[in-house]
């Protein structure tokens, strides 16, 4: 029976990892357990992403999703300790939490500022990944100075009807439903007269066209906003306090895109420092010291991220902010992430220019790949310039930005 685990907050580590232990036995596929024992390599050789979807099910009603969340949100409400040891038990088997949208961005704003009607009603879904989510923030006018945005949405009675546009929206072709930013007070400074939506992206009114990338897939999408509409029983947060409710969700997004989030989308595009070891001697490049030294450089980095990315997780688990800190774990895994997969096509060396055609058009080199889609790595969760300045002012002190619409009605700030 796949019900969730009998192991609270007052479980005793130990009992509770033999309870994991005796779980994964009972409901872990044998042969994903034995291929997991060999490496990551063998795993995705024995379990798609079809077959991990179809199972996750059980996952999700075991509460080991999101395990230090209460049990009425999908969790089983473990103290961060536990929790700990919990995931150390479950990290062989490489279980990826899906729908890492809702999971990180919409959940960080409805524990922070959601009312419990609201937490009750969506968490539960996200966690089965029953419910998947996107997030409309960015604009074609409103990228990195996000607060220009002009989406509007305009109260009529007990709803609001949202008319505009949103880019670069992740899995917005398949989510039911988004975390939106619009603007509700234009005669209100850019920052104070925005409000923070939950949005039926099932309803007409709402528009998703795909956005090709250069590795042929389009995991990213425009959405056209025309007459939507949402329940006011949606808004998250005050009315026009949207700016300080969003800034959970860039928080959040921030540490998933380092690596640090729960259940975070890992390394976006390419594989690990680990593998450029396998590459090059694959390649016949491992006796050259030069290559020796460049790999050793960048795997020294990625433990030295990978620590960071503990320590803000840990201090997320003890109920701290992680203030700064998701800055500079994005910063840094970015301009890692783009070496080790530079790296990776230069060991390959013509293989990198061509490869045997297969019947998939769109097919391409693993590593190819990789190093293409890390390219979105700099501006995804937030460019890279702006954490770097994120990082300046709040940690170096150096003065801000200037900004000459301080202060001014909306309205009135020239835009692109």
């Amino acid at each position: 029976m796949n019900a969730r685990l009998p192991i609270t907050a007052a479980t005793p580590v130990d009992d509770a990892v033999a309870a994991v232990e005796d779980w994964v036995a009972a409901h872990v596929p044998e042969h994903w357990r034995a291929a997991a024992a060999e490496g990551p390599a063998a795993l995705r050789a024995v379990r798609s992403p079809d077959q991990y979807r179809q199972w996750y099910p059980t996952f999700a009603r075991s509460g080991l999703v999101v395990p230090t969340w209460a049990p009425e949100y999908g969790g089983l409400g473990l103290a961060p300790a536990t929790a700990r040891a919990v995931e150390r038990v479950l990290a062989p088997l490489r279980l990826t939490r899906l729908n890492p949208l809702g999971l990180n961005n919409a959940a960080a704003a409805l524990f922070s500022h959601g009312t419990e009607e609201q937490r009750r009603r969506f968490l539960p879904p996200i966690v089965r990944n029953e419910e998947v989510w996107c997030q409309l923030f960015s604009e074609p006018g409103a990228g990195s100075d996000l607060a220009s945005l002009a989406t509007r949405a305009v109260p009529d009675g007990d709803e609001w009807v949202v008319t505009g546009q949103k880019v670069w929206t992740t899995w917005a072709d398949v989510a039911d439903f988004a975390i939106l930013l619009a603007r509700t007070d234009p005669d209100a400074p850019k920052h104070a007269g925005i409000t923070y939506f939950a949005l039926d992206m099932h309803q007409p009114g709402v528009e998703v066209r795909p956005l090709r990338q250069i590795t042929g897939e389009a995991e990213f999408n425009e959405v056209f906003l025309d007459g939507a509409r949402i329940p006011d029983a949606h808004r998250i947060g005050a009315v026009n306090d949207g700016w300080r409710v969003s800034a959970s969700t860039l928080t959040s997004e921030r540490q998933m895109v380092s690596g640090s989030g729960s259940g975070g989308m890992g390394r976006l595009g390419g594989s690990s420092a680990e593998r450029l070891i396998e590459v090059a001697k694959a390649h016949g490049r491992w006796d050259d010291p030069v290559v020796r030294t460049k790999v050793a450089r960048l795997w020294a980095q990625e433990k030295i991220r990978g620590w960071t990315n503990d320590r803000v997780r840990a201090a997320l688990s003890a109920g701290q902010t992680p203030g700064p800190a998701s800055s500079i774990g994005k910063v840094h895994q970015a301009t890692l992430n783009q070496q080790i997969q530079d790296l990776m096509v230069d060991l390959l060396g013509t293989a990198a220019l061509a490869w045997e055609p297969s019947e998939n058009p769109d097919a391409l080199p693993r590593e190819v790949h990789g190093m293409m889609r890390s390219l979105a790595n700099s501006t995804e969760g937030g460019t890279t310039d702006i954490n770097k300045n994120i990082l300046g002012e709040r940690v170096l002190g150096l003065p801000k930005e200037p900004d000459p619409g301080k202060g001014k009605p909306w309205k009135d700030i020239p835009r692109s």
